[in-house]
């Protein structure tokens, strides 16, 4: 790209097309934008194209902030800010998500027909705000009750994490088990947490209005 181009120009126009977030997809087919999101877990950086959102990466040991906003100026695709005013709401007032379009995604993965991405699909449909599944029944929801493990496998490999809600998926014994290769547990733990306390806020208001 940068080819019979000085050095130190180079490492300009470099800087000027990561700063814009074009990135080629592996497939080649999309052109990606990305975007960093400050959140009460973390940053959370997204990767999405026309079609839809590629990936959530929640990164880890990064400030927590109880506001959730774009860091810096990002050019974002109708999907990408479809995902960050989902996100937004998610944090800020999860007892409205219901009324908020998901945002589309366009991840290989997604697109895929394999078993990872019916088991996530079935996840991402069936499995709402504030409902957990264990790992056995997530299995037994696609007909499939002995693949325990490969439902394990299909959690670990979720490009699109909080949209297609891995977090609410626990071992049989009820115990939360593992996030991010373990090294999300809090996180985890934090976001049913907060789902419960959603839950309980629109039970709250529906007594009141009965």
């Amino acid at each position: 790209m940068f080819s019979n181009v000085p050095q130190t120009l180079k490492k300009s126009l470099a800087s000027i097309v990561r700063c814009k977030h074009f990135v080629m997809s592996d497939s080649g087919s999309c052109v990606l934008r990305d975007v960093t999101l400050c959140s009460p877990v973390g940053e959370i950086l997204l990767s999405g194209c026309e079609k839809g959102v590629h990936t959530i990466n929640i990164k880890l040991g990064t400030d927590k902030e109880e506001s959730v906003h774009p860091v810096g100026q990002s050019e974002m695709s109708p999907e990408l800010q479809r995902c960050v005013d989902w996100l937004q709401c998610y944090f800020m007032k999860p007892e409205s998500i219901s009324t908020l379009p998901l945002p589309a995604l366009h991840h290989p993965l997604m697109q895929s027909d394999s078993f990872k991405a019916h088991v996530l699909w079935t996840l991402f449909k069936e499995v709402g705000l504030g409902k957990t599944v264990s790992y056995k029944q997530l299995a037994e929801m696609i007909d499939n009750p002995k693949a325990v493990r490969a439902v394990g496998s299909a959690m670990k490999n979720n490009p699109v994490p909080l949209i297609v809600p891995c977090h609410r998926v626990l071992r049989s014994s009820g115990d939360s088990g593992s996030y991010m290769g373990g090294k999300g547990d809090d996180i985890k733990v934090w976001l049913l947490t907060h789902e419960k306390k959603a839950l309980e806020l629109n039970a709250s208001k529906s007594e009141k209005s009965i």
